[in-house]
């Protein structure tokens, strides 16, 4: 059975079992394709005032400013005029999630259409009534013709920049209602993976504090195997002293105790290749059984947080039936309203029209903001409370409670002959991505897995021509719940494919530009690869000294088919200290037609970060049966300092819109990796690549 086939079959109930009146199937997330005629109601003149009714999650990826800009160039008024508003469930159609990089390919052209028969329908008298779209063909829309210098510059839109630097409330965070209460959601300190309930706590201690409003025990409180336990206060300081003052006990499940051991041999590649085939094959072909590899490489991603800047929020507020039929509104930022719409019908047994969800910006989203959590605990809270209620994760919250990028281990072997790459063999283990654990029971997990995750396959697909080429992946589910992280496997895999093709290139002395144009019939890749080579002098490489080893690495990759990047990347060692600094990174980056550069080049730089974090700095630690990590000084991250200049070319394209947000991911990594192999002369196989492992290098080098 198809993947698509599963969740279709799952959607409409087939899978669904019920136990005491409530469904153990989770919600399925509906993602339809939106249509010009469903634009239309995107886009609205009133009283000679244009409105943008946001369908896309705007989280700092400027998407606003793109569909902004469009809808201006489309309609023919400078784009200050068309007004933006974050919508509601009610003010606009079922929308699918802002995931996968797909904002501008789902809602450029049905928006621009709904735009250019709007703009006619005003040239011809007509200001009221309803609208039919017109089918436009993409080539007679004048907002999506390519642009070249000037004019691709002028077509930049404001978006929300004017709101953010006058501190307007865009954020869940900002939410203020009279009577504001504020909550909190206390679970056992270790993975929801494991069944955990309150067993006991002082509730007379709790109440004696003036600004306790509420403990509240409630089934709803469940997140997978945690029960929680909800308090209520009257101001947001008071939290912490409710909390203390409870002293909750905590019942746990008996031998569910894991250390980050358990992890590494649940994911451990040889264990699996051992074992036989992986479970998943993307490439089949037969390998034979005498092949000399001319490179087996070993490598291990390990597990990361989103680590976004804004820990997540909502504000729950039960109404009077008589508000337009509305019981229930919820600001959060998410980054699918109707599916938390959705999951909150199904849990607090409501009809979902009588449900709104409000969207709010997203202070940083990356794939992790496409759950139900925050939103159920402050509905069931504020149910309890019988009053608004406010639950701010903090920052202990949000890494302990969240989903992760799950962890990888790789094996790549390769075989060279008369000067290109043979064969090539890449098995690799991870955790669920799409079928997130955080969501997908045990038992339903093992279905979907017979279709296995397209996430954690994503990057795994040779960018290169290789005649003869077998890849093969395994999803176990772990003790910490992983899921959807800024590209989901392609980062990760990419990095390690483009290592691999830098290792084979080092064994017959290839440059290692020459030898990846050597082996590709694509043109857009020979493209960026080319671009990004000639941005950065790739010949002049830097020199090391007594000091200081340098180093230059290039990488590239093809973002889900579609997207193209490649980077180049120029290291420093110190050799007494090993610590490494990348001191430059170029880029050149090919996603079709670009709406709004500057957009598409401040994802691009968000990109390049990422990858430096993930090859010199981010793991998050697990330790005592769940994450360890409570704040920024538990995960390291990229500071400004390490920060390299970051250079974007952008490549001119009239190609239709591609994504953007995560492309970069299949380039960086691999050029930062590269780069440090070429100053050190040693192939870092265990990320994050730190000092003492440099020196230790270094040592055995000597």
């Amino acid at each position: 059975m198809k993947r698509r086939q599963f969740l279709a079959a799952a959607g409409a109930g087939v899978l669904t079992v019920t136990l005491a009146g409530c469904s153990l199937v989770p919600v399925i997330p509906k993602r339809p394709t939106s249509t010009a005629d469903d634009a239309l109601g995107w886009i609205r003149h009133e009283n000679g005032r244009y409105t943008l009714w946001l369908p896309s999650a705007e989280m700092g990826q400027q998407i606003s400013a793109a569909l902004q800009g469009l809808a201006a160039a489309e309609l023919g008024v400078p784009p200050a005029q068309v007004h933006l508003q974050l919508p509601s469930t009610r003010h606009i159609a079922r929308v699918r999630a802002t995931v996968g990089s797909a904002s501008v390919q789902d809602f450029a052209l049905p928006l621009a259409r709904a735009c250019a028969t709007l703009r006619e329908a005003l040239a011809q008298g007509q200001t009221t009534g309803t609208l039919a779209a017109r089918d436009i063909p993409a080539s007679a829309l004048r907002s999506l013709q390519a642009r070249t210098g000037a004019a691709k510059e002028a077509a930049a839109a404001p978006g929300q920049l004017h709101a953010l630097v006058t501190g307007q409330p865009l954020f869940a965070g900002d939410t203020r209602l009279p009577g504001l209460l504020y909550g909190r959601v206390l679970r056992a300190p270790m993975s929801a993976e494991i069944t955990s309930r309150p067993q006991a706590w002082d509730e007379t201690a709790a109440r004696a504090d003036p600004a306790c409003v509420a403990v509240v025990q409630h089934p709803r409180l469940a997140r997978m195997g945690s029960l929680g336990l909800g308090i209520v206060a009257r101001t947001p300081s008071a939290l912490d002293r409710i909390e203390a003052a409870l002293a909750v006990q905590w019942q746990v499940e008996d031998g569910s105790a894991f250390e980050q051991a358990a992890i590494d041999e649940r994911i451990d590649i040889d264990t699996h290749l051992r074992r036989g085939a992986l479970q998943h094959r993307l490439r089949k072909d037969d390998l034979p059984t005498d092949t000399a590899w001319t490179l087996d490489l070993r490598m291990d991603v390990p597990l990361a947080a989103h680590a976004p800047i804004e820990p997540r929020s909502a504000t729950a507020h039960w109404l009077a039936a008589a508000d337009q039929g509305i019981a229930l509104k919820v600001w959060a930022g998410t980054q699918d309203l109707f599916y938390m719409r959705d999951v909150l019908a199904r849990q607090l047994g409501l009809d979902a029209e009588r449900i709104e969800v409000q969207a709010c910006r997203i202070g940083g989203g990356f794939g992790g903001r496409t759950l139900c959590t925050v939103e159920l605990e402050a509905a069931v809270l504020a149910q309890a409370a019988g009053a608004p209620v406010k639950v701010q994760w903090s920052r202990a919250q949000e890494f302990a409670q969240g989903f992760q990028r799950p962890p990888s281990s790789h094996r790549v072997r390769a075989r060279v002959h008369g000067g290109r790459i043979t064969h090539w063999w890449h098995a690799l283990a991870s955790s669920h991505i799409l079928f997130t654990p955080a969501a997908m029971p045990v038992w339903m997990q093992t279905l979907a897995d017979l279709a296995g995750d397209s996430g954690v396959a994503r990057g795994a697909h040779m960018p290169y021509d290789v005649p003869q080429q077998r890849i093969e992946f395994t999803a176990q589910r772990l003790p910490v719940h992983t899921g959807p992280w800024r590209g989901l496997g392609a980062g990760p895999n990419t990095l390690v494919v483009e290592s691999a093709m830098d290792e084979c290139a080092r064994h017959v002395g290839a440059d290692p530009l020459d030898w990846r144009l050597q082996h590709t019939t694509d043109a857009r890749l020979a493209q960026v690869l080319r671009s990004a080579a000639a941005e950065s002098r790739w010949s002049e490489r830097p020199a090391s000294d007594a000091t200081t080893l340098r180093g230059r690495g290039i990488a590239g990759g093809i973002y889900k088919g579609v997207s193209y990047a490649a980077a180049v990347a120029d290291v420093e060692v110190q050799r007494a200290t090993g610590q490494v600094r990348v001191t430059a990174l170029w880029c050149a980056h090919d996603c079709g037609l670009v709406l709004q550069p500057d957009g598409v080049r401040a994802q691009t730089e968000g990109n390049l970060v990422w990858c430096v974090g993930m090859v010199l700095h981010e793991q998050l630690p697990v330790a005592r049966s769940g994450v360890a990590a409570a704040s920024f000084a538990d995960y390291p991250l990229p500071r400004m300092g390490d920060v390299p200049p970051l250079h974007v070319h952008l490549i001119d394209s009239s190609a239709p819109p591609t994504g953007a947000g995560e492309t970069a991911m299949v380039a960086g990594a691999g050029a930062i990796a590269n780069a440090l192999r070429d100053a050190n002369g040693v192939r870092f196989t265990r990320l994050p690549v730190r000092s003492a492992d440099v020196l230790q290098a270094l040592s055995a080098r000597a």
